[in-house]
């Protein structure tokens, strides 16, 4: 159904159907028809309203793959740093085009996350273990195994491993930052 994915794309977009019609240079009428499924669109004008949607028609044409809701250890990807004092490990397979991305960081003694510039979204951490120090701006928060914290980033930020023992915690940055 061409005109369903054309009115979910839309709306994805937060288009009327008239906005989408004025940068098609179509009329209101036509996309509602299209949409309807009453109408078809010739292949020039099906690409003009693709583009204007932000997608191509092998990525409109695509069958849907099936969801994935459960990923095994073996689908979770590790990154060691150079400095071996900081392990990443990727729980979902291409989060990065998520919404979200949640990671374990493994935090060795001494070990920092690389401080992260302002950028927009929110980050969540849970430490499952250890203790580490949330440093965001000036301001600095002790974090202990078994409490969590939030953050907007609209401030330069990292976590440190000032402890004897290992850290890990869940972190999870919305959107995807790691």
């Amino acid at each position: 159904m061409i005109g369903e994915k054309i009115r979910f794309l839309r709306q994805q977009n937060r288009l009327t159907q008239e906005e989408l019609a004025d940068r098609c240079e179509l009329s209101k009428g036509f996309i509602s028809l299209l949409e309807r499924d009453l109408t078809s669109p010739s292949i020039s004008t099906l690409i003009s309203i693709l583009d204007v949607l932000g997608t191509t028609p092998a990525a409109f044409f695509r069958e849907k793959q099936e969801f994935c809701a459960v990923f095994s250890r073996d689908q979770h990807s590790v990154k060691h740093n150079c400095d071996e004092q900081s392990h990443v490990t990727w729980l979902i397979p291409n989060a990065q085009k998520n919404r979200m991305e949640p990671i374990i960081l493994d935090l060795e003694p001494g070990g920092r996350t690389y401080p992260d510039t302002p950028h927009e979204g929110e980050e969540f951490g849970y430490l499952l273990q250890g203790e580490v120090v949330l440093c965001v701006g000036k301001n600095t928060y002790p974090v202990r195994s078994g409490e969590s914290f939030f953050i907007r980033p609209e401030q330069p930020h990292y976590i440190v491993n000032e402890s004897q023992g290992v850290a890990r915690l869940i972190w999870v940055s919305s959107p995807p930052s790691f």
